[in-house]
């Protein structure tokens, strides 16, 4: 990406455009061969704008720009043909991103390994990962409190091989020849660690019967 790489956003301070120019480069070389600066930047600027209107700590903003356009171009390149690795892709949605999807993703990264791929997204997504969520996962050994809430784009539901939704009803996009399953899961928004508990491992249990289903051996 060169210097002259255009992020058309208002009041961006020095730091967040020489942070979005190094994310451009960390994302070329990583795609280098795949796709072109223009998709690249395309790809950073529309995700930087995902989390531009919600987001309290704008100078993490970049940072959280180049995590989603990241997974959004891993997507696209699945869709596109040019990742062949036949490992599954699982995607577990939910409304605010915040408890359920975050959990599942979490058990489901764990378990897996490196057998498989997961990611997670919300129809209206919140603020932060719930902390219950959080404090409940860490029980467990698993830790999610660097993950962030995000919406999903078509090229991530487009690569997905299995889509679980948990409660964003019709919101929940459905995108023909993609296998659904729909987890019904009380909502841990608002829940102490303690209500947290069993909903954590009624997620545990049906992520665990999800890579039985695969045909993924569980890693612990």
């Amino acid at each position: 990406m060169t210097e002259t790489a255009s992020f058309p956003h208002r009041n961006l301070s020095i730091d967040q455009q020489l942070a979005l120019r190094t994310a451009a480069t960390h994302l070329r070389r990583q795609f280098d061969g795949t796709f072109g600066e223009e998709t690249i930047e395309r790809f950073l600027n529309s995700s930087y704008d995902q989390f531009a209107g919600r987001s309290t700590i704008p100078n993490y903003l970049p940072l959280l720009a180049e995590r989603f356009a990241r997974q959004r171009l891993h997507a696209l390149a699945k869709v596109e043909g040019h990742i062949t690795d036949g490992k599954p892709v699982v995607l577990f949605l939910c409304v605010h991103n915040a408890g359920r999807s975050q959990m599942a993703m979490g058990f489901f990264q764990h378990l897996a390994g490196e057998g498989a791929v997961a990611w997670s997204g919300g129809s209206e997504p919140g603020h932060e990962v719930n902390p219950s969520a959080i404090d409940a996962m860490s029980e467990r050994g698993i830790d999610i409190s660097r993950e962030f809430t995000k919406p999903w784009t078509d090229e991530i539901v487009r690569a997905a091989d299995v889509v679980v939704t948990m409660g964003c009803g019709d919101a929940c996009p459905v995108f023909p020849g993609k296998r659904y399953l729909d987890w019904t899961l009380d909502d841990p928004a608002g829940e102490s660690v303690d209500n947290v508990r069993p909903i954590r491992d009624d997620i545990e249990r049906r992520v665990r019967g999800l890579l039985d289903d695969l045909s993924i051996p569980a890693q612990h």
